[in-house]
């Protein structure tokens, strides 16, 4: 598995991994969803790079321009439902993507620590042949973008597969490094120093689904 490393140089990014990872500021929900917005643009932005483009000749008010235009086609999936915001953000930048939405959650049978995963909910373009963006904030055990990459290869097969999270934790890159093909590519906004004994991710930012949209039952 190939990854990039966003956080290794500085720029506008780690101010916006900064402020949403400030208690501080985390009362302000409608600011964290938009931080997350934007770190996915930046995301997208640097995925661009990876992209294949096309030459194109455009007309413009005073003549014509020789430039260049994304060639691949594009299905942007998220998981439910922290994956919101940071899916607008890659949206907002490649506009033309379908899209595809699937739900993955931490299910305790027993009320304790110990969990599964359940993937329930989806709705998804084909992306057969097609570049799939899997997109999700936090990267912590790995499990659920595990299952959810298993769930989504059920349905077909993609030309090309890049996953984007925002935070991630060195046990989560481990298990993706496990279980997926060679051919991913991970993209991290920030790598975490671990997962407490609970699996969440420290020093993390807590529960980025209740961050964005309240706590919830």
């Amino acid at each position: 598995m190939q990854i990039h490393n966003l956080s290794e140089k500085n720029s506008v990014l780690n101010h916006f991994l900064g402020q949403i990872r400030n208690v501080n500021i985390h009362k302000d929900s409608m600011r964290f969803r938009r931080n997350i917005e934007r770190i996915g643009e930046i995301m997208a932005y640097e995925l661009s790079k990876e992209l294949h483009y096309k030459a194109v000749e455009i007309q413009t008010p005073l003549g014509t321009k020789n430039t260049t235009e994304i060639a691949d086609q594009l299905v942007i999936c998220s998981i439910l439902r922290a994956g919101f915001p940071m899916h607008t953000g890659f949206l907002n930048y490649f506009d033309a993507a379908e899209n595809g939405f699937i739900s993955a959650y931490r299910h305790h049978p027993n009320n304790d620590d110990s969990f599964e995963i359940l993937v329930d909910y989806q709705a998804i373009a084909d992306f057969n042949d097609k570049y799939l963006l899997l997109v999700d904030p936090m990267l912590a055990t790995g499990q659920s973008i595990v299952a959810v990459f298993n769930r989504l290869m059920e349905r077909g097969a993609a030309k090309e597969i890049h996953i984007a999270v925002v935070i991630a934790a060195p046990e989560g890159i481990a298990h993706l490094e496990r279980c997926l093909p060679d051919r991913c590519h991970l993209w991290v906004a920030s790598l975490d120093e671990k997962l407490d004994e609970r699996s969440y991710i420290v020093p993390g930012l807590g529960d980025a689904g209740d961050l964005s949209y309240g706590t919830k039952l």
